[in-house]
């Protein structure tokens, strides 16, 4: 008789034995109602739970609340027994409250009368697979969005035979053409007749398929008709098994380019010409430089002799300046005009000017004005190009001006910008001229200009001087035969202390926008106020710590401290009581409810972009009107 102990096992035994060891899946059975009968080895790995923690327990456990809030568990069970299965992928929750992707399958158990004993339940996790899957998805969003946000490039698809089959932003932009419009239609619509003809839009595809990659230059068409100078390369897409999927095409508009190249070229051949010809003007006017030094060193020339001989000089220095203006135009246009920033008296740039442009004043019996403190401005800058700055402004206005005119120089610091002016009565600029009167080679108005000798470098190479300074440069005019005031500013300048300076209020800008906080201050400064600027609130504290601000101007919609919380701060400090403060905000009036715009403690509200009549009116109800010129 055979040992009960020893006999081999079931089929039945082997099976439960073969569930209870499964790691990868949670196995196990369920009653009619739900409740757990059986529990595998991997149910416990993947849920965290023991056998004896949920046998007997209804399966609703494993389900997060919301779930189980709209009774999900009974639906599932409801549809298992009225189809035979159910299968689903969803959140469950762990015993350590972990939520899990879950794929599950549920399976109705029957009897062989049909009598429905329970459920059998498979649930496998698959986080890992999702995770990997979102974060697939997420990539390609990603790159889809990068793709369609480029402009500069027309990035595009196309199927094995041509067929365009996606179509970016930039190839709308570049190509003139909707998505719609090309989507489906074959790429060679894009090249000239006489090239599709030729059959290169064929051999562009077969010379990628060739090497892998193809790169050209061409003339391409847009939807308009015109063409442009394209560079394009294009390369194959192949599936993982090495099919062919298509081509991916890159194509970038080079017209600007194109026309750079050959403007550079005609640049290059101008700035030779003229370095030959000023070489070749300057020979001749050494030995006459150096007979009109002869001739002033006569004792007693008679008065024929010595109208002669100064009205040579006179011309020969005018000469020679015609020679270095073309050989700084050369230098302008080809880029190499440097300039060597030191801290240096504007005093003494100015001295040095006034000694160059006085002699042409003078001869024209023009009245000369200078108007700059007294004490010393300081700038950073290269003292020889802006004194050729100023001499050029100041024989400009001295050309344009008629014998017995009026010409002023005046400068101002104003925070630490020095703003010059050179004001003339003279003959005026024309609203049309005014545009283009620091253009290179512009002679302004026709009229005025045929009268007077120059060759229209003077105003461009000043304007290209003052911007590598990090200046602004302007021009401003009623109209023609109404004068002329040209101003340029320069950063970076101070001015020794003097009493009525150190009287003078300032105000604080504060803003996270910088363009917005300096174009406000520039804006001040114009208006004659002292003004600092800071681009956050721990800025502006620390600034005004230093010296109390008599009036702040303070963005509401800052990053870390808003306006609100900086102006409280502002007021605890020592004289902040007295502190006018001024809200600057973009909201309006009607979105400043969903902006949070918190206005409370200050003195004014001004809107962005604020303007210059709004500044004047605060300023004078701030009781600094008094202070300013």
């Amino acid at each position: 008789m055979t040992d009960p102990d020893t006999r081999e096992p079931s089929t039945a035994d082997r099976f439960q034995l073969l569930v209870e060891a499964v790691q990868d899946y949670g196995i196990f059975m369920l009653d009619p109602a739900g409740r757990v009968m059986s529990w595998n080895a991997g149910a416990e790995r993947i849920k965290g739970y023991r056998a004896d923690e949920v046998i007997g327990k209804h399966f609703s456990m494993f389900y997060p609340e919301p779930a189980r809030a709209r009774h999900w568990p009974d639906h599932e069970l409801r549809q298992a027994a009225a189809v035979g299965k159910y299968e689903e992928e969803g959140w469950r929750v762990r015993k350590d409250g972990t939520p899990f992707w879950a794929n599950v399958v549920i399976t109705a158990m029957r009897d062989a009368h049909g009598t429905l004993t329970g459920f059998g339940k498979v649930t496998r996790d698959l986080t890992e697979r999702r995770a990997h899957e979102d974060a697939l998805r997420q990539s390609e969003e990603r790159f889809r969005l990068l793709i369609e946000g480029v402009r500069d490039y027309a990035i595009y698809m196309l199927d094995p035979d041509g067929i365009i089959q996606s179509w970016n932003g930039g190839a709308e932009e570049i190509k003139g053409y909707a998505a719609s419009e090309v989507i489906g239609k074959h790429y060679g619509m894009f090249f000239r007749q006489e090239d599709v003809q030729a059959g290169r839009p064929v051999q562009e595809l077969r010379d990628a398929l060739a090497h892998g990659r193809t790169e050209d230059e061409g003339w391409r068409v847009r939807k308009d008709g015109s063409t442009f100078w394209a560079n394009i390369i294009v390369t194959p897409i192949h599936g993982a098994d090495g099919s062919l999927l298509g081509f991916a095409k890159v194509t970038r508009d080079m017209s600007e380019r194109s026309r750079l190249r050959e403007l550079e070229h005609s640049l290059k051949r101008m700035n030779e010409f003229l370095a030959m010809l000023a070489h070749e003007l300057r020979n001749p006017l050494a030995p006459i430089r150096n007979a009109v030094s002869i001739l002033q060193l006569e004792a007693s020339p008679s008065p024929t002799l010595r109208t002669s001989r100064d009205m040579i000089d006179r011309q020969l220095t005018h000469l020679t300046r015609l020679i270095d203006d073309l050989l700084d135009a050369g230098r302008l246009t080809g880029g190499k005009i440097r300039i060597k920033p030191e801290r240096v008296s504007f005093n003494h740039v100015v001295a040095r000017a006034i000694d160059v442009a006085r002699p042409s004043m003078d001869a024209r019996g023009q009245a000369f004005d200078v108007d700059i403190p007294a004490a010393n401005l300081w700038v950073n800058a290269d003292e020889i190009r802006l004194a050729q700055v100023l001499q050029n402004l100041l024989g400009n206005a001295s050309k344009f001006t008629p014998i017995g005119g009026t010409i002023k120089l005046s400068a101002r610091v104003n925070g630490t910008r020095l703003r010059v002016e050179v004001a003339d009565n003279g003959e005026g600029i024309s609203a049309t001229a005014i545009h283009d009167i620091f253009a290179l080679f512009s002679q302004g108005d026709g009229v005025a200009a045929s009268r007077q000798s120059g060759l229209g470098i003077g105003l461009a190479l000043a304007r290209s001087i003052v911007e590598m300074h990090g200046g602004t440069i302007a021009a401003t005019s009623p109209g023609p035969g109404q004068g002329s005031v040209f101003h340029f500013e320069l950063p970076g300048a101070s001015m020794d202390a003097q009493a009525s300076q150190q009287e003078t209020p300032w105000l604080l800008v504060v803003d996270d926008n910088r363009d917005s906080a300096d174009s406000l201050a520039d804006l001040l400064r114009m208006l004659g106020c002292r003004v600092r600027t800071a681009y956050d609130g721990k800025a502006a504290l620390e600034a005004a710590r230093q010296d109390g601000p008599r009036m702040a101007f303070l963005d509401i919609g800052m990053p870390g401290k808003n306006g609100a919380q900086v102006l409280q701060e502002l007021r605890a400090l020592p004289g902040g009581d007295t502190l006018f403060a001024a809200a600057v905000t973009g909201y309006g009036a009607e979105d400043e409810k969903a902006g949070r715009a918190d206005f409370a403690g200050f003195d004014a509200r001004l809107q962005k972009p604020v303007g210059l009549s709004d500044l004047r009116e605060l300023l004078t109800r701030a009781h600094l009107g008094s202070h300013l010129p």
